[in-house]
């Protein structure tokens, strides 16, 4: 990544930045912090992921713009067999940088220490919550995850934490306690208005009355989402990562609803539907497995209200059949 940017003529240092770090809520943080930092006639660059709509939601732009900033650096990237993730995020930066933005609110990838988006000299960093993910790479503790993900804030930097159970992981750093709000204060130095909603595909999107869909893929995850149903005989449609909580995120989602259909995503990741049938059977009334997502949803509707969960890459496949 530093080789990339290198070539590039590093658009990073071109923009002040905000780096947002945690395991749930970071796009729709993201775009918050972005939506705070404008009304103060700030040019400010928004960078998120995974996708849900399309790739130029990464960018919060429209396809040929995105397609712009990925021909300004894909030349380069293919020369040093840079990885998709290593392409994207240079092209954020590049596209920043010749926007001429006066400040980026950057979502790390997975982790922290090791992600492509810690070449960052942010001057805030939020850490929005901790929770057990990627374990076979972050560690398997909620501190040793913690500690991968802190460790983008550089010297100086003002560290935002949902908490004071991390405070100790950053003893060299400003900190102080809140989310989206509190960060976008920080980097400006002052109070901002009233934090505004922000609408970002797969997180709580009310496609109907009767079907929503959220991206929830951790038990932490599920349980804000639970806080905010309004009824609780929704169908489940679902699809799992091998590497998540399945039985926890499950053991949750049954308090949505009786009955619930498993499905596979595209992600090679993705438990087959059997499996993930198998370990709902012990939560869950009624199960059913379809490895097509778009037939497992059709048969939810004929079955009741539906809720659509447990990847945001399951989101993004019905996004794309649709």
């Amino acid at each position: 990544m530093h080789a990339l940017l290198d070539e590039l003529g590093h658009p990073e240092r071109a923009f002040r930045s905000v780096h947002v770090v945690g395991t749930n809520g970071k796009s729709t943080a993201t775009r918050t912090i972005a939506a705070l930092l404008r009304p103060g006639g700030l040019d400010v660059g928004a960078y998120t992921s995974p996708h849900v709509a399309g790739w130029h939601e990464r960018l919060d732009t429209d396809p040929e713009s995105f397609e712009r900033a990925l021909a300004r650096v894909r030349p380069a990237a293919e020369r040093l067999n840079a990885t998709q993730f290593e392409t994207l995020t240079a092209g954020a930066f590049a596209e920043f940088a010749a926007r001429g933005v006066d400040a980026a609110v950057v979502e790390a990838g997975l982790g922290g220490r090791l992600d492509a988006t810690n070449v960052l000299d942010a001057r805030v960093v939020l850490l929005t919550n901790v929770g057990l993910e990627h374990t076979d790479v972050l560690g398997d503790t909620r501190e040793q995850i913690a500690r991968e993900k802190l460790a983008v804030a550089k010297p100086g930097a003002t560290v935002v934490l949902p908490d004071d159970e991390w405070r100790r992981l950053v003893p060299g750093n400003a900190v102080r306690l809140g989310g989206a709000r509190e960060a976008a204060e920080a980097f400006l130095g002052r109070p901002v208005g009233s934090e505004p909603h922000v609408e970002l595909a797969g997180r709580l999107e009310w496609r109907s009355a009767d079907e929503l869909r959220d991206g929830a893929h951790t038990p932490e995850a599920v349980e804000w989402l639970l806080a905010r149903l309004p009824r609780r005989d929704w169908v489940v449609v679902a699809s799992i990562l091998a590497d998540k909580d399945a039985d926890g995120i499950l053991a949750r989602l049954a308090r949505a609803g009786r009955r619930l259909i498993a499905t596979r995503c595209s992600n090679p990741r993705a438990l087959s539907e059997k499996e993930l049938a198998a370990r709902a059977e012990p939560y869950f009334e009624h199960v059913e497995s379809d490895a097509d997502p778009v037939r497992a949803l059709r048969r939810a509707r004929a079955l009741g209200p539906v809720l659509v969960t447990g990847s945001l890459y399951l989101l993004a496949d019905l996004h794309a059949a649709e």
